[in-house]
């Protein structure tokens, strides 16, 4: 950068600076919008070359930063968001100049006719979002063994931590990695089943799964309305509350949004230090732990070891009915077809795949660029009927709810009076997914080789508040999180 102000501030501030860190200096006039705009547009060119997480930057996103700023002066800011930065995952509308297609080059020049109500949410309170971020084509829904992070469009998306050495997460891949590098001040991914919890523990980052129903999913591109929903990826739990407040809302165009009690609430209000202190929590391992590798066994072990000391009364060893559950994906497999249909279907007329069969087609019609890793789930769910009606998809819809449910996340919860459950990095989060309930996952240390970890709390539906209060108290207290370091290309 030429501007020495804001080449010291890109070497010496930015990196890990929070979002409250960053609108002391708006407020103060020591930076602007359009600078930090500026400073990560830099961020980005430098270092994503080799990382891939950002598909595509906001054309009009410098003139929004310069159009807050005037806002700021004139009229003060409008939340905690405004004039903040943000990425948002390739499979959120956005009403603007960038291209929603969920990694596909079937959608590369998909304009949405309208946002999401997530879009919406970040716009009035005065974000400015920065970018469309790199994902697991079709939020990885599309073939079997693909690899984390891949998609037709963006390439692969690689891990900061350790490029082509560890593995990057998906399929909120490049929300997660583009946060661990600091190209935004936060994202937000999409979860059906790991999604975001997932790239957040393999990036050293604050992942929060809300419940499902806390943030409308209008204008995302599904896998499964019983299980999809957004959150924010953040590099701390303060960063993922603020997010989290701004994007939950009700909507009547999502019916599950009418179920949330915790409108208007703000869940920064819940960052206490001691938010572990009195609370009972339960370590689930077995079924769990042992899909780790011994090193990320170590070291979760290690991090788990840290709750005994912060007050909470720590269960050991707790057993969930269905952790070795016949879990299959047999809901996502039905309920894919309806829901992607129904939004292919909606896209402006100039979009020709307007449906699975159609999307498959268009994929067979170039198999080098678009079918590195084939299309079998595709294909598998081609198959269903499309209205919901075979006995096998009730069944199994059942089965899920039950056993995530009443042999999973509550069971346990009520069996040994917990308020919350604490699972090793990422396992367990199909569980929590099935039953549509909350969980955050937090830094939690690294392998001998430097790969992150990561431990998950988890509670029952809209237990949001208490969970962050957990999240923030393991947080402060171990302090995990250290940036990775990036080579210029």
């Amino acid at each position: 950068m030429e501007n020495p102000q804001l080449k010291k501030l890109l070497n010496e501030w930015l990196e890990e600076a929070t979002i409250s860190e960053m609108q002391e200096k708006l407020e103060s006039g020591e930076i602007t919008s359009k600078e930090l705009v500026l400073m990560y547009l830099h961020r980005i060119s430098s270092f994503d070359k080799e990382i891939h997480s950002v598909l595509e930057v906001n054309p009009d996103a410098l003139h929004i930063a310069a159009a807050l700023d005037a806002e700021r002066k004139e009229s003060g800011s409008r939340s905690r968001l405004h004039g903040i930065p943000i990425l948002i995952k390739d499979n959120i509308d956005t009403h603007d100049k960038m291209h929603t297609s969920a990694g596909s080059l079937a959608l590369k020049d998909s304009f949405a006719l309208k946002d999401s109500c997530v879009a919406e949410q970040l716009r009035k309170a005065g974000a400015v979002i920065l970018g469309k971020t790199n994902m697991t084509e079709w939020a990885n829904f599309m073939a079997i063994g693909m690899k984390s992070g891949y998609s037709s469009r963006g390439g692969q998306v690689l891990n900061p931590y350790g490029p082509g050495k560890f593995d990057v997460g998906g399929s909120s891949s490049g929300s997660g990695a583009a946060v661990a590098a600091n190209f935004a001040a936060a994202a937000v991914g999409t979860e059906t089943s790991g999604s975001i919890l997932n790239p957040s523990c393999q990036n050293s980052l604050v992942g929060i799964k809300p419940t499902v129903g806390l943030i409308s999913r209008r204008g995302i591109i599904p896998i499964a309305h019983t299980q999809d929903t957004a959150g924010p990826m953040a590099r701390t739990v303060e960063d993922a509350a603020i997010l989290l407040t701004t994007l939950t809302e009700k909507d009547e165009e999502d019916a599950i949004t009418q179920t949330n009690p915790l409108l208007n609430i703000d869940f920064t209000e819940y960052l206490l230090k001691d938010g572990l202190k009195g609370k009972r929590i339960g370590i689930a391992l077995h079924g769990f732990i042992e899909h780790l590798s011994e090193e990320k066994q170590k070291a979760a072990a290690l991090a788990l070891e840290v709750l005994k000391s912060t007050g909470a009364e720590v269960i050991e060893n707790i057993v969930i009915p269905s952790a070795n559950a016949d879990w299959k994906y047999d809901v996502l497999t039905y309920e894919f077809k309806p829901d992607l249909n129904a939004y292919l279907n909606s896209l402006h007329p100039s979009i020709k795949v307007r449906s699975l069969k159609e999307l498959i087609d268009f994929n067979n019609q170039d198999e080098e660029k678009m079918l590195k890793y084939g299309q079998a789930v595709l294909i598998q769910s081609e198959k269903t009927s499309g209205s919901l009606t075979e006995a096998e998809y009730a069944q199994a819809l059942e089965f899920d709810l039950y056993h995530s449910t009443q042999k999973g996340i509550d069971y346990a919860l009520e069996t040994y009076n917990l308020d919350i459950i604490v699972f090793p990095h990422e396992e367990g989060s199909h569980i929590s997914a099935k039953a549509g309930y909350p969980s955050i996952a937090v830094p939690a240390g690294y392998t001998s080789e430097g790969e992150p970890v990561g431990i998950t709390f988890a509670g029952t539906a809209y237990s949001e508040p208490m969970l962050i209060q957990a999240a923030y108290a393991f947080e402060q207290k171990t302090k995990f999180r250290k940036p990775p370091v990036l080579e210029k290309e």
